[in-house]
């Protein structure tokens, strides 16, 4: 392995992240990383931290939170295929994730919206309810 090999493979978080499509710029992978939204493995870090393989990623994106495993290093942002083989999450993880989903959706499921829009007499029996409730 020559010197410029090994300085191609030296690559920052912040851009292997944007490089496996995490994020959509840099800069939005800097303020997660900065933010506390990704550990390194189970530790805060800083952006410039260099990325290796083996290393394990926690990634908070919305209501998701990933644990991924990097498995190759770029510092080339690529199509989604290609980009996926740069990692891949964690059997716990995946699961965790369906079961919080499942869980969000039920309780979606539970507060039903109402069949109709009220009516104009219904606003103004609502409106008579709240004010007599209030006195």
């Amino acid at each position: 392995m020559t010197a410029s090999t090994a300085d191609d493979q030296r690559v920052r978080l912040d851009k292997w992240l944007w490089a496996a499509r995490f994020y959509k710029t840099r800069a939005l992978a800097k303020e997660a990383i900065e933010g506390g939204k990704v550990h390194y493995n189970s530790q805060r870090c800083k952006p410039g931290r260099v990325v290796e393989t083996g290393a394990r990623l926690t990634l908070r994106l919305g209501w998701q939170e990933k644990v991924i495993i990097v498995d190759d290093i770029s510092d080339r942002r690529r199509g989604a295929p290609d980009a996926q083989k740069l990692y891949h999450e964690t059997e716990d993880s995946v699961k965790k994730r369906e079961d919080l989903a499942w869980q969000r959706k039920t309780m979606q499921a539970a507060q039903l919206p109402p069949a109709r829009r009220p009516s104009k007499k219904d606003r103004r029996d609502i409106q008579r309810f709240r004010e007599q409730n209030n006195i």
